[in-house]
């Protein structure tokens, strides 16, 4: 992490018993390990959370266009099924028209058609 080698070690070695003595040498080595092993500790856990916030992140950027590229089908979905009902609307429309060729009476004639053939007139219905 920070690149010390054994002679920088020894250097900060000797600084320290020169400065805190060599009875209070180990407390402070204990101390000062202890706080270096928090902080390594609490690095870890903030590189652990940034880490998945920014998978979070990716997730959320992934559901929005896929959510995106789902309205898009959905709505040419709805103009496809919106042109077929039109279409259908239309069809419907030119075929009820009595100038369209089609005969909607001769339609109900030609439903009131018996099995064998013979034609009910609407007298004797």
């Amino acid at each position: 992490m920070f690149d010390i080698g054994f002679a920088e070690i020894l250097l900060i070695g000797v600084v320290g018993l020169l400065v805190v003595g060599p009875e209070q040498l180990p407390g402070a080595v204990r101390t000062t390990m202890a706080w270096v092993n928090r902080f390594r500790r609490s690095f870890d856990q903030i590189r652990t959370e940034v880490r998945r916030e920014l998978h979070n992140d990716e997730v959320m950027q992934k559901l929005r266009e896929e959510s995106r590229q789902l309205e898009q089908e959905v709505r040419a979905t709805t103009r496809a099924v919106g042109a077929e009902l039109e279409a259908i609307d239309s069809l419907d429309a030119t075929s009820a028209r009595p100038d369209s060729g089609v005969n909607p009476a001769h339609d109900a004639e030609q439903a009131d058609v018996v099995a064998d053939g013979s034609e009910k007139t609407s007298a004797s219905k």
